[in-house]
């Protein structure tokens, strides 16, 4: 029975999985093509006008996390799709605008592009959490913006070569080619049923949140969620520096022209990271799997920081050093979008979602990103790509050490206390009984 049990869940996690993976990368198609373009040569107000765009984008972003906080933790299962496809339809729309109206006035329309598209995240997770499945569900999602990155950014870089398409109109005609295959995969993530009475019991039940609720949970937990958010901020900033100038950090280290080499290197990374990630799965105590993914946190820190040095000393290929430190990097990023925070809801028996407490670390994220832009900007203008991408990996990797090695403490001293008192209450109970 065991086994025909194990076999009926199979459609299930292949259909969930497909759904989300897919929703998620055609949502990129809106958000990242127009990255692989260079804008060479054009500024505005002394300011390169690519980074002004990123900057435009990422604090739409921003803003779109900070109204998530609210919206995604409080959206009811009834108006998903609708929020999915209305946010993706407004982001379109912003890309098309992008290319009629002339620079520097269309640099509010890539700022208009970003608000929609920070919600698309949580809107699709939340189909997904609080299920038994849920880390094979999430890492299959998480996967998506890995490999999603690397591919639109081919297909927008074909649009331009082949096509002939301008810069400016490339990301429109980009999203333009993956709006009936949304339309699919939404359709797709509206037949994923309801978490069963077994998926409760053991992650526990998913509800929307109230003010009240995202405020004490907040002063419960207020210690681990800081210095979660604290790494998470620079994670993002890092991960999207990374992401936004891909094509600048491997046209210097030779790969110039080279179209295969944004998705290749980011499937490879994303192939791994799923298989490591999932793992966690066979953890059914929300504890253990907490730890699993605090030892995650160390790997992918020291990976991060120990392929960074062998490149820089001329022991590492640019290549092999990409997916290593690419590992590193999502081995981190990834559990803090989704499975950590699921987890962690599991094992304190919190009333909520998950959707809160990611978009509470991405609303500071995606400021933390804009702030390294302006730096690299104003501060360190004149240090190169690759060398500000070096020094800023050791940066993520030395917090990222001190602030898991301080969670492990964190978790092992608060797991303790509430098993003790758990005890002690059972003890007073049959006391009290008897």
């Amino acid at each position: 029975m065991q086994k025909l049990a194990k076999k009926s869940n199979i459609p299930f996690v292949i259909n969930a999985s497909l759904a989300s993976f897919g929703a998620y990368f055609c949502m990129y198609a809106f958000r990242k093509p127009f990255s692989v373009a260079t804008f060479e040569g054009m500024e505005v107000f002394h300011i390169d006008y690519k980074i002004i765009l990123i900057i435009a984008q990422v604090l739409g972003y921003a803003l779109s996390k900070f109204i998530g906080i609210k919206v995604v933790s409080e959206l009811k299962a009834s108006q998903r799709a609708y929020y999915l496809l209305g946010l993706i339809l407004i982001a379109e729309l912003a890309l098309v605008l992008f290319a009629l109206i002339p620079k520097p006035f269309n640099i509010a329309f890539m700022f208009m592009n970003g608000v929609p598209l920070g919600m698309i995240w949580g809107i699709v997770f939340s189909y997904l959490e609080g299920r038994k499945f849920t880390e094979i569900l999430g890492v299959s999602l998480s996967t998506s913006f890995i490999v999603s990155s690397g591919v639109v950014k081919s297909v927008g870089f074909f649009v331009m070569d082949t096509w002939g398409f301008t810069e400016f109109w490339m990301p429109a005609i980009t999203g333009a080619l993956f709006v009936l295959p949304l339309l699919f995969f939404t359709w797709l993530l509206e037949k994923i049923p309801k978490p069963t009475q077994e998926d409760i019991e053991l992650r526990s039940e998913r509800i929307p949140m109230t003010g009240k609720d995202r405020k004490n949970m907040l002063l419960k937990f207020l210690f681990p969620i800081t210095i979660w958010v604290l790494f998470y901020t620079f994670l993002t900033a890092f991960r999207d520096f990374r992401d936004n100038f891909s094509r600048e950090l491997w046209d210097t280290m030779g790969y110039k022209g080279d179209v295969s080499v944004y998705s290749s290197s980011e499937t490879l990374v994303a192939i791994i990271v799923l298989l490591v990630l999932g793992f966690a799965f066979y953890f059914r105590d929300n504890m253990k799997a907490l730890f699993f993914y605090q030892f995650l946190l160390l790997t992918g820190c020291l990976a991060l920081g120990f392929s960074t040095y062998l490149f820089q000393t001329g022991n590492l290929n640019p290549f092999t050093w990409m997916v290593v430190s690419g590992f590193g990097l999502y081995i981190c990023y990834v559990p803090f979008n989704c499975l950590l925070f699921d987890r962690f809801i599991g094992a304190f028996k919190i009333k909520g979602n998950a959707g809160f407490l990611i978009y509470l670390a991405d609303a500071f994220g995606y400021l933390g990103s804009v702030a390294v832009l302006l730096y690299k900007n104003f501060v360190q203008s004149s240090l190169s790509w690759i060398n500000f991408f070096m020094y800023s990996a050791y940066i993520v990797a030395g917090i990222g050490l001190v602030v898991t090695i301080s969670s492990i403490l964190y978790l092992d001293r608060k797991h303790k206390k509430d098993k003790t008192e758990s005890i002690n209450f059972k003890i007073i109970l049959n006391e009290t009984i008897v």
